[in-house]
């Protein structure tokens, strides 16, 4: 570092100097953790770039790792304006305008993005990164038929930053919509390539090496008290639920993830994240108390509990949760006589009033609701029985 720094001193029109300053400074942030060594290693490449003698190549290399030091360090808005003067300055280099889409994304401006991925497939129509983007962006926007064929061709071109699991992920699940059994074709591909656990467990956030079933019973998950304290308190639970739906319906939200072929359904939660929400609580206070016992609930930072209504005529998609750290209660309060199932993989249950079912999530699920009354049932989720408690403390939320 201080032979660099001498450098840049005796020969401040250097870019090969700056550029080299900026490395070390890079190396040296990675290797002591230090944001703050990182946003001087982020400022000595963007100099690289404003010396007048820096040669094109050198120009882009240090402007690219600058966007992508930007983007590990959050900073979405700098990595952007960073992007888009790659683009200006090398206007014909396709893959510069593809991370341009990509930084779009990452801030959830898809219209923005769209509008790249269109550019560059008018230029260069077998581009398979932006394909497998375009097509990502079509699906998000519920296109499932037009997303379908950008996605397949995309995969099955093998351009670099293609094999992700996101794009099997989305490629099965609208090909699923759209009533194609080509998806577990896909499923199995994107299984096989080291992106799912299986075929029917398909979450992305996974932690390696736990035990793989779609059904618990309450003694495999080692949560006994907790079912038990659940199914013996199912009436309090579901008296305070009715009380919150009649006099306050606005409280249920509506199911916002896309995951509705048809119908009604609503939530009503009460801890997100391992976090507690004091003014859902306060509406349903004996239900939380009970709750507060049992850390493996509540302070499961991949999960939450929550009341789940689901009106006649409802159907929710096939689809899988985020993460294999956690197994999911749903404890029947108000089942009607027939028409409502969960089916998890290829197995396929029904609730009980005051019965706790326990499944992972992570396995695809779908659910029917064709009864004449509505469905309510409280959703517990709780860790992964095998993970530890340090895993449990240093886990990210989801």
């Amino acid at each position: 570092m201080r032979a660099f720094e001498d450098l840049v001193s005796k020969y401040p029109e250097s870019p090969r100097a700056r550029y080299g300053k900026a490395q070390t400074e890079d190396d040296l942030a990675e290797k002591q953790r230090s944001n703050e060594a990182l946003q001087r290693a982020i400022k000595t490449y963007g100099e690289v770039a404003e010396v007048p003698s820096a040669p094109t190549d050198l120009v882009k290399l240090a402007l690219r790792r600058r966007a992508e030091r930007q983007q590990f360090l959050g900073r979405l808005r700098g990595a952007l304006v960073t992007l888009e003067k790659l683009v200006q300055l090398f206007p014909d280099d396709v893959s510069l305008k593809n991370e341009l889409g990509v930084g779009y994304l990452l801030l959830g401006d898809n219209k923005r993005a769209r509008r790249v991925y269109e550019e560059v497939l008018s230029v260069a129509p077998d581009d398979g990164f932006a394909k497998v983007h375009y097509g990502f962006i079509l699906k998000s926007e519920n296109m499932m038929a037009e997303s379908i064929p950008y996605l397949k061709e995309g995969l099955e071109s093998g351009d670099p930053g293609t094999d992700d699991g996101r794009f099997y992920f989305h490629l099965g699940d609208a090909l699923q919509r759209v009533g194609d059994k080509d998806a577990y074709k896909w499923y199995e591909i994107g299984h096989q390539r080291g992106h799912f656990a299986s075929v029917w467990q398909r979450s992305l956030y996974n932690v390696d090496g736990l035990k793989a079933q779609a059904w618990w019973t309450a003694k495999e998950t080692g949560y006994t008290d907790l079912v038990k304290a659940l199914e013996r308190n199912w009436k309090t639970i579901r008296d305070e639920a009715l009380s919150v739906m009649d006099t306050e319906r606005g409280l249920f939200i509506p199911e916002d993830e896309n995951l509705r072929e048809k119908g009604e359904w609503g939530q009503f939660t009460l801890w997100q994240q391992g976090k507690k929400n004091e003014n859902s609580c306060r509406g349903v206070p004996k239900t939380c108390t009970l709750l507060e016992r049992f850390s493996e609930a509540t302070g499961c930072k991949r999960g939450q509990i929550k009341y789940s209504v689901m009106q006649p005529g409802t159907h929710i998609w096939p689809h899988t949760g985020p993460t294999n750290c956690r197994l999911r209660m749903h404890l029947g309060l108000v089942i009607p006589n027939e028409g409502c199932q969960i089916r998890c993989a290829n197995d396929t249950r029904y609730w009980e009033e005051g019965k706790v079912l326990i499944f992972d999530d992570s396995f695809e699920h779908e659910v029917w609701q064709d009864a004449n009354s509505y469905r309510l049932i409280f959703i517990v989720d709780v860790w992964h029985p095998e993970l530890t408690p340090h895993q449990r403390r240093t886990l990210s939320p989801i």
